[in-house]
């Protein structure tokens, strides 16, 4: 309910407008109101469509997404690690989970019967798939750099440097002029694939309204509506904070280490991410794509050797 509220105001204020304000103070309230809305609204099933699919589809979606942040440490408060599981194998984890939303959406898509359903369906899955890849190889430049793909061993391997930020791996890991290069690059193909892989403008195809009235759950009407927005929702937000893990220190900052850093950055991640859906206008299917295979692929790669240079 924070980001839907977070995104209002922030998309009024991009806007020059208001944004809601009169449910509660500041309007502060307005989405427990949509949220009692949206609870009474009644569950629509279209009468061609397959009722089992239709109504398993949107617990996928929210289900996966809120896996993946079993593997997030949130920091370690009074000593004690706030992580759901600590796995060695963390980040695989956390893109075989994200990975599961495409069936969700898929399956929501096709078991609507609907032509705008599916083709927005088709249009995520060919999004994700053409996504994932550059996110995965983006995400090879901390491993190799920490030697590691647990989360937390990521995060403690950039504890301490210059003004506390020195072993950031985006400034490089404390690896010179070459880790500098590689890691903001690593970091600069992780946000723009992560704002494809959470379907935020410029990368909205699959929900594109002029074309697709309400993409992949136009069909879908109360909390079965909400349950895909709470998937998305929670997609974003574990992408903003495995950001902050990955390329920004996670709660290790200037002066002291404190769960508080990682907020203030998990929220600075989130926020930019809406800045861009607010600010930039939708692409087309094939600068899309184009964008993926042609530009953010082959500079993922190069940046893997890259990586692998500067350890030598």
């Amino acid at each position: 309910m924070f980001g839907v509220l977070a995104e209002r105001k922030i998309s009024g204020w991009i806007q020059s407008r208001l944004g809601p304000k009169h449910v509660g103070p500041q309007g502060l309230l307005q989405t427990v109101a949509d949220t009692v809305k949206l609870l009474q609204k009644e569950h629509v099933t279209p009468v061609n469509a397959d009722p089992v699919a239709f109504n398993v589809a949107p617990l996928i979606v929210p289900v996966a997404a809120l896996l993946a942040w079993i593997v997030i440490p949130l920091g370690v408060p009074f000593g004690v690690l706030l992580i759901g599981r600590d796995l060695n194998i963390g980040l695989l984890f956390f893109v075989a989970m994200t990975s599961l939303i495409v069936i969700g959406v898929l399956l929501g898509g096709w078991a609507s019967n609907n032509k705008y359903s599916l083709l927005g369906a088709l249009r995520s899955a060919s999004q994700m798939i053409s996504y994932e890849i550059p996110l995965a190889l983006a995400l090879l430049t901390p491993i190799m750099l920490a030697g590691t793909l647990s989360t937390v061993e990521i995060v403690d391997a950039q504890r301490g440097g210059f003004l506390g930020v020195g072993r950031w791996f985006l400034f490089g890991g404390g690896h010179g002029l070459g880790g500098l290069v590689v890691g903001v690059l690593a970091f600069a193909i992780f946000v723009a694939a992560a704002t494809a892989e959470t379907f935020r403008t410029p990368f909205d195809l699959p929900e594109a309204e002029s074309e697709l009235v309400a993409g992949y759950f136009s069909e879908y009407t109360g909390m079965r509506f909400a349950l895909f927005q709470l998937g998305e929702y929670g997609e974003l937000f574990a992408m903003a904070a495995l950001s902050s893990l990955l390329f920004l220190g996670g709660w290790h900052g200037p002066g002291f280490t404190s769960t508080l850093w990682l907020f203030v950055k998990l929220f600075a991640m989130v926020f930019f991410l809406m800045w861009v859906r607010w600010t930039y206008p939708r692409l087309r299917l094939d600068q899309l794509l184009n964008f993926t295979w042609k530009g953010l692929l082959p500079l993922a790669l190069l940046n893997v050797l890259l990586t692998g240079w500067v350890l030598v």
